[in-house]
């Protein structure tokens, strides 16, 4: 199988554990608040990533390297995390989804410039339409009135922290393996989160079993497996591109709530889900290259 076919499998596997995240993080939250639920799932998926890592015995980064790879683990595997699960406590999932989802807009207006990726026309008109779709969802909402101007704040932070740490991970990728990346992300965020300990420790005695294997899923499912497959993804992909195949996870979401939560969506939903894959997939196709200009034929001058 070719390195483009293996990064689409790895893009798709992220998409849909970082939607489930979004259901488990919602059944969560009522028992875990957002510093404890943070720490727990980077504990949980630090011990993962470096059994892995020592599996696999991979050198450390040194010097800028390292530099970028702690700085997006305490941005997005730490930052991004907590207020991820704050905001969901002031916002309803459709609004949500709206908010983090202006990241990927970010990462590809600075990655076009930044990187010189350029702004391929399927990237930029599929991230329109499936941006779209994001409204949608937002607007169909899910019958709650849960908004407020702290949960909206909260929500575009994310959205900066989300699109910062895509854009140094990039940086990163270009010197260090997909697994030291997110094993060493991972730790320093995990490190980030440790003034929660004390307050995750006591509500985790308290928790029911459901919530603990909740905990247990976000570390092992949407962090351990989904950084590693979105690294290895977007070592091998422009930042522009992986950041508009992201855009259709709100869309998933939509579709795991309804098949696990029993949370029916509304027809905006479905619309606004199907614009999502819609533009995603038009994001994903490799532009056609110019056909060559054929040459005039010049008949030989008759003698």
């Amino acid at each position: 199988m070719s390195s483009k076919h293996l990064a689409a499998g790895a893009a798709v596997i992220t998409v849909l554990l970082w939607a489930s995240a979004f259901v488990v993080i919602r059944s969560v939250g009522d028992v875990l608040s957002p510093g404890a639920l943070a720490f727990s799932r980077l504990l949980v998926a630090s011990v993962a990533l470096v059994l892995l890592a020592l599996r696999y015995r991979r050198p450390i980064p040194r010097g800028r390297a390292l530099g970028f790879v702690i700085g997006y683990g305490v941005l997005w595997f730490a930052g991004y995390t907590v207020l991820l699960n704050w905001a969901e406590q002031h916002l309803d999932a459709g609004t949500a989804a709206l908010l983090v989802n202006f990241a990927p807009i970010l990462v590809a207006i600075i990655a076009g410039f930044l990187f010189r990726d350029g702004f391929p026309r399927p990237v930029i008109v599929g991230m329109v339409i499936a941006f779209a779709g994001v409204i949608v969802i937002a607007i169909g909402g899910d019958g709650s009135d849960v908004v407020d101007a702290l949960g909206i704040v909260l929500g575009l932070i994310t959205a900066v922290l989300y699109a910062a740490g895509v854009l140094m991970q990039k940086v990163a990728l270009r010197s260090v393996d997909a697994i030291t990346a997110t094993w060493v992300g991972c730790v320093s965020g995990l490190v980030a989160t440790l003034p929660f300990a004390p307050q995750a420790i006591g509500e985790l005695a308290h928790a029911p079993g459901s919530a603990i294997a909740g905990v247990v899923y976000l570390g092992i499912g949407p962090t351990a497996i989904a950084f590693t497959t979105w690294a290895y993804a977007l070592a091998r992909t422009d930042a522009g591109r992986m950041a508009a195949t992201t855009l259709c996870a709100p869309a998933v979401a939509v579709l795991l709530s309804w098949a696990t939560l029993g949370e029916v969506p509304t027809a905006l939903g479905l619309l606004g889900g199907a614009l999502c894959l819609t533009g995603v997939a038009i994001s994903r196709r490799t532009p056609r290259a110019p056909r060559p200009v054929a040459e005039p034929v010049v008949a030989a001058p008759t003698p």
